[in-house]
């Protein structure tokens, strides 16, 4: 490996790093706003975990960074009622009860006089939705904004109407071959002197812009067509008689679908691909599309686990589409910077690498799970319930619900999180994506 490659991995790692800093102390930074909007105390805001390496106090609240990168976090009074007996604290021979006990008493932590009336607890539940719900929520502005600007100036990879190349003859696409047998009927493109570099601005007599409508008509069409190319700068019109083939089946969105074939019309070409920036309303659906794919991959999470497993300790195959961690993710930007392609092309890539990052932060954390921030908002939205309902059948004001009751399954579940996190960083050091 040579010292370039060397210098130019470490700087996509430490530019992601950055991104990284960046996305937590933005989420963060949600927090902090609605909580502070709405007069709760913040003794804490804090980028990573671990040891303190910069503070600095501004009002009531500490800001600083920690050494590990890998979250971060805002501390808030009374997050947690006191017990039914109106105590803070209390212990119990229960390790569970122990728990609930414990969670309760830091909520507490450096309680001062006057807080009693800037505690989280205290505040109405759509109060405590809004603070819970803005570190997220900046998570889904930045990869929106990150998203659509990239897309909108830059663009994405799109296959255009210009002739990349002609095939010689015609090959049922299910049969996985290049070559052509002697049997195989001439192309219909190359019949009608389709040539590399063509652009086809017009089939059977109908303008065509994209590619997308171009494949379509030339799959609805079997015999005779016309094409009107632009070639060396003039528009000449040329004569196909298209043939029926097995090709691969498209889905709605236009895109392949693997190891699937349908009987279509066949004209033999490839076409070119650009980097075309795309319109607000294109940038709008694909952004729809990241979404929709964010949240499968956020429930497929589960089925992923055994091929990590033997990505990370057997001899297992990473598949492109496997769950990657910070580190991975680290990774991923370094190969960036080594690729060999225009440095707009290496930036635009990094931005895509962190929409996609705090895209997952969103996702993730509004998981309706302790001690994840949708845990927190279920709670909240529970209590507005249980006291509306009393409200309207004439009953007692139950009072704040006890989020506190819930964090012996909030350590489980937090357990298993960690033990999903390290999985997903053995096999991003010893087994990692690769684009390259």
């Amino acid at each position: 490996m040579s010292m370039t490659t060397i210098l130019m991995t470490v700087l996509g790692i430490a530019i992601f790093a950055v991104g990284l800093l960046f996305s937590i102390a933005w989420h963060e930074l949600g927090h902090l706003s609605t909580a502070k909007l709405f007069g709760i105390r913040v003794p804490q805001y804090m980028v990573g975990f671990g040891p303190t390496i910069w503070s600095r106090r501004k009002g009531d609240t500490e800001y600083g960074i920690k050494a590990i990168p890998a979250g971060g976090y805002i501390r808030m009074i009374g997050m947690f009622p006191p017990g039914p007996d109106g105590r803070l604290e209390a212990r119990s021979t229960s390790p569970w009860r122990g728990m609930i006990e414990d969670a309760r008493s830091a909520a507490f932590e450096e309680l001062q006089p006057g807080d009693e009336s800037r505690l989280f607890y205290t505040r109405k539940p759509w109060k405590r939705v809004i603070v819970m719900f803005a570190g997220p929520f900046m998570n889904l502005v930045l990869a929106v904004a990150i998203f659509m600007g990239v897309a909108m100036t830059f663009g994405f990879q799109t296959q255009t109407t210009e002739v990349a190349g002609v095939q010689r003859c015609v090959i049922e696409q299910s049969e996985k071959r290049d070559t052509c047998k002697a049997s195989d009927p001439v192309s219909p493109a190359k019949a009608a002197g389709l040539r590399e570099g063509d652009r086809i601005v017009a089939f059977d007599g109908q303008r065509v812009d994209d590619w997308a409508t171009l494949s379509d008509r030339i799959r609805q069409t079997v015999g005779p067509a016309t094409l009107t190319v632009e070639r060396d700068g003039k528009e000449q019109t040329l004569h196909a008689v298209l043939q029926e083939n097995t090709v691969a089946r498209k889905d709605a969105d236009g895109e392949v679908v693997p190891g699937k074939y349908v009987t279509a019309g066949y004209l033999g070409f490839a076409a070119n691909t650009e980097i075309l920036p795309l319109s607000f309303g294109d940038s709008v659906v694909r952004m729809g599309d990241m979404i929709e794919n964010g949240v499968d991959s956020i429930i497929a999470l589960p089925s992923k686990i055994p091929d990590l497993w033997s990505a990370a300790f057997g001899n297992g195959e990473r598949a492109d589409d496997s769950p990657v961690g910070v580190v991975g993710a680290a990774r991923i930007g370094g190969e960036v910077m080594n690729l060999d392609i225009p440095a707009q092309n290496q930036v635009a890539m990094m931005l895509f690498l962190l929409a996609g990052f705090n895209l997952s932060l969103f996702l993730f954390n509004m998981l309706p799970l302790l001690p994840l921030d949708g845990g927190h908002i279920v709670g909240a939205l529970w209590e507005a319930l249980r006291r509306n309902v009393a409200k309207v059948f004439r009953r007692p004001d139950p009072g704040p619900f006890d989020v506190a009751k819930l964090m012996p399954v909030a350590y489980v579940v937090a357990g298993i999180f960690i033990c999903f996190t390290l999985l997903v960083l053995v096999a991003d050091i010893v087994n990692p994506v690769k684009i390259t």
